[in-house]
């Protein structure tokens, strides 16, 4: 399957994408190290680049609405509106310091088939692994869903790696990260992969947890992470059915608190096939929220508000990933979801940036030093 792929990427016709005002930015800013992010959805590792110092100098993204995202918030990002079989990044050869993005993961997921190389999202780490070769950063971070460690029973891992070890880098021991010890208000776990170009030998350290965790009141309420209460905004609506069932469940419970036959009623085929802790499932003010995924009022991914019958609003979905209040989405309110819930949190995304700047500048360090280092010549 991975030489089938191989062969397919290598015959495509891929179009040649280079933009002389992008290079006269990367030119200007030497300062700032820089960053190329792939399948950069809607926004959140891109805000935590540019929190940690980074400027960017492409985000490739495939998805319109996405990219009307990005263009909003920010006009000087240089996003790019393509499918990325399609772009030629041999232009950005050893000219920005790191390459970001996260594959898309649903043919990894447990929530979806697990399809893996064989599903054509999952041949897009293909793809990644393509930009990098060609960009040859200093580094590159690629993020993932947990399911691809035990994907195929480790072996799609495994690919993976050789993959970008291939490409010339030392591969670092990926690292299963808890967003809820990087100040996000969320039960959410994402696989971080580090690579380090092989002429570069400096180890990199992961960001420490913190042993603070927030909640969905301090997600929704003036306080540690936010400075006001969660403004208003739109939301999908339950069914009349859905909400009948919702209402008799307490802040934190789940479809074990309906009546027996209720339960029976509302779990349908799932009902006697394990417990499924996030069906019907109303959040707890006083604990972090479950990972928010696209959809909030689908049976299988409920995360009902804990005080109100109704799924959470498109800006509390935002403020448990962290985006700012003033970040905006486009499209319809599922296009929105649908960003949100895709999204790595913006304060994870922040924390792995900061430890990579930190790892750029030890290097710049050593560099330097070692140009000014005199040589010693002995005399005979």
């Amino acid at each position: 399957m991975f030489e089938q792929i191989t062969r397919i990427n290598t015959d495509s016709q891929a179009i040649p994408f280079f933009n002389s005002r992008y290079q006269t930015k990367i030119n200007k800013q030497q300062s700032k190290p820089t960053v190329i992010e792939l399948f950069a959805g809607g926004g959140g590792m891109a805000l935590g680049f540019e929190k940690a110092g980074f400027q960017h100098v492409l985000l490739n993204e495939i998805n319109k609405r996405c990219c009307e995202t990005l263009r909003f918030n920010r006009p000087s990002w240089p996003v790019e509106e393509a499918d990325i079989t399609t772009l030629d990044f041999k232009s950005y050869s050893g000219k920005v310091d790191v390459v970001a993005g996260g594959f898309p993961c649903q043919a990894f997921s447990v929530a979806g088939k697990r399809g893996g190389f064989d599903d054509k999202r999952g041949a897009l780490f293909f793809e990644y692994a393509r930009a990098i070769r060609e960009v040859q950063p200093k580094m590159f971070i690629a993020e993932n869903v947990k399911g691809l460690l035990y994907h195929d029973k480790g072996k799609t891992l495994e690919i993976v790696i050789k993959t970008l070890s291939d490409a010339g880098y030392r591969v670092l021991i990926p690292q299963l990260m808890k967003a809820i010890h990087y100040q996000v208000p969320q039960k959410r776990e994402r696989l971080i992969i580090v690579g380090i170009r092989r002429d570069i030998d400096l180890d990199f350290y992961f960001p420490k947890p913190s042993d603070v965790i927030y909640t969905v009141r301090d997600a929704f309420k003036a306080g540690g992470l936010f400075d006001e209460d969660v403004p208003e905004s739109v939301f999908s609506e339950y069914s009349e059915c859905k909400k009948l069932i919702l209402e008799q469940i307490p802040e934190g419970g789940n479809w074990r608190n309906l009546p027996p036959a209720l339960q029976k009623e509302y779990l349908g085929k799932f009902y006697g096939q394990g417990s499924n802790a996030q069906v019907a499932r109303r959040l707890s003010w006083d604990q972090p929220c479950y990972t928010l995924l696209t959809k909030p009022d689908s049976k299988l991914t409920e995360r009902c508000h804990p005080a109100e019958t109704r799924p959470l609003t498109v800006r509390e979905y935002a403020r448990i990933q962290t985006f700012p209040d003033n970040w905006h989405f486009s499209g319809a309110i599922s296009a929105k979801y649908r960003q949100i819930g895709n999204a790595v949190p913006v304060n994870l995304a922040a924390a792995i940036a900061k430890s990579v700047n930190t790892f750029l500048k030890k290097m710049d360090k050593e560099m330097r030093q070692a140009r000014s280092t005199p040589l010693v010549s002995k005399a005979y």
